[in-house]
């Protein structure tokens, strides 16, 4: 009687308890070049958020950030200091370019409890955060702006400091917006590419739709195609293409997800080609191209910023679960003709081809047969082609990532990515988790493989030879040394 009792008690006690996630508390980017003299320390400030802040607390802030930096750097002068933890937050240092610098500031999660005189109680869980996690969604804060307005110094070049700050202020003030700080995983660290399987014909239709399309709308630079919010091909470097994908899958895509039309992705055959109706339509550009006063202003990315520094127009075209990205010189003038033109030469074969992958896809699903759920679930990487793969994951958005294991386990993996980044060698890491599960992490030639077993009283030698199991049936023809 009394054990239930006290049981009972402890769900009263725990249903007290509340829990916050990690919060942004601060972002901001400075440059201590530009206001070395005493009096002039504003000036170093590029940009701050959030903006009400009062400016003696800007200046200090930035001027505590600076300190920290130069004095790891006695220490460390090529590797000045990444992260700062305290017991209410942590902050986060970025210099992507010679002497800018970027800082994020986030607050530890937060319980608070009741205390028996009614006052609460507030604890901050200080390990909870992983600094690889939050360290690589600081750089891809940079390189998302990058995509978008070039580097800092050509900001510098083309207006000053002036043009700098607004472009700044333009895309943070929004981009912030979009960081859920708590959704962040080791998906963040990886930030791969999610390939879409295809089978040698199909791939060679793709290929021969791009060579195509390059050849009639001959200013074409780069192309990228993707399915079902995949990629297929890419004409881009890896690191463009990288934060590109980004971009598009958690950001232009779901803005633009359409009520699925019913058979739409069913087989469409005409008769002739000329009455083939299509469903090709522009993400970005002109949304309706019978409207004389249709606007033809496309998106403009930098890419190959450390080389050729390219300008280029983003035009991106769906149809179905289609998507084909034109890139075009931004010198280049695009009119509403041109809009035209491409939809009636894309639109078409793109809808054919949506249609022909959408079978394939079917029928290779059918072959390998809908199987039960398995015992285990996993995320692959390989750093050579970006390539991603997550059973974890059934949805991740910058706003949502839903993961159908518990937290816990994540920061499990996340502290064996850790591990492997201090390690040059192979290896494998091997944890009991309290909850009856296995985690395994295997890093072979540039490619990680983490795996969550679900197997209460399995030993060691178990757990391994599943391990191999996995391996065996999804990555076959992936070499992984035992």
């Amino acid at each position: 009687m009394a054990a239930a009792a006290a049981g009972a008690g402890a769900g009263a006690w725990a249903a007290q308890e509340k829990q916050f996630p990690p919060a942004l508390l601060s972002f901001f980017i400075y440059n201590p070049r530009f206001g070395p003299r005493e009096g002039e320390e504003e000036n170093k400030i590029l940009f701050y958020h959030p903006n009400e802040v009062e400016k003696n607390e800007k200046i200090r802030n930035v001027g505590l950030c600076e300190a920290i930096v130069q004095f790891t750097r006695t220490f460390s002068p090529s590797k000045p200091a990444k992260s700062l933890h305290t017991q209410k937050n942590r902050q986060f240092f970025n210099e992507p370019e010679e002497n800018f610098w970027m800082v994020m500031v986030v607050r530890n999660p937060i319980i608070e409890k009741q205390s028996k005189d009614g006052k609460p109680i507030v604890e901050y869980q200080e390990e909870e955060l992983l600094d690889k996690v939050y360290s690589s969604v600081l750089q891809q804060c940079y390189s998302m702006y990058k995509l978008f307005n070039g580097t800092f110094l050509k900001a510098m070049e083309d207006g000053g400091v002036k043009l700098l700050k607004e472009r700044l202020e333009k895309f943070f003030h929004r981009y912030l917006q979009t960081l859920h700080l708590q959704s962040c995983d080791l998906l963040d660290i990886f930030g791969g590419i999610s390939f879409f399987p295809l089978d040698k014909m199909t791939y060679l239709k793709i290929q021969s739709f791009i060579n195509r399309m390059e050849e009639s709308l001959n200013i074409v630079k780069y192309t990228a195609f993707l399915y079902n919010d995949q990629l297929i091909w890419s004409g881009l470097e890896q690191d463009d293409m990288r934060i590109l994908y980004k971009y598009l899958t958690t950001s232009l895509f779901p803005r633009h997800i359409e009520p699925e039309l019913a058979g739409r992705d069913s087989p469409i055959r005409a008769e002739m080609p000329g009455n083939l109706q299509h469903y090709g339509r522009f993400l970005t550009g002109p949304l309706n191209l019978n409207d004389p006063e249709a606007k033809c202003r496309f998106p403009k990315i930098f890419v190959n910023t450390d080389d050729t520094y390219e300008e280029l127009h983003l035009i991106v075209y769906k149809a179905m679960s289609a998507a084909v990205c034109f890139m075009i010189d931004a010198s280049i003038q695009l009119t509403l003709d041109f809009c035209r033109r491409l939809d009636s030469i894309v639109g078409p074969q793109l809808t054919v081809l949506a249609s022909d992958i959408c079978e394939q896809f079917n029928i290779n699903k059918r072959i390998s047969g809908s199987e039960k759920e398995p015992q285990f679930k996993f995320i692959y990487f390989n750093h050579m082609n970006l390539a991603e793969k997550s059973t974890i994951h059934m949805r991740k958005t910058p706003s949502v990532s839903l993961t159908s294991v518990h937290p816990d386990l994540m920061k499990i993996l996340g502290d064996i990515n850790s591990d492997f980044t201090r390690a040059d060698e192979d290896e494998e890491i091997i944890v009991k988790a309290m909850s009856d599960y296995w985690v395994v992490g295997k890093k072979s030639d540039q490619r990680e493989l983490y795996v969550i077993l679900n197997q209460k009283n399995a030993n060691l030698i178990e757990v391994n030879e599943e391990v191999k199991k996995l391996c065996a049936t999804q990555f076959n023809n992936i070499f992984f040394l035992d």
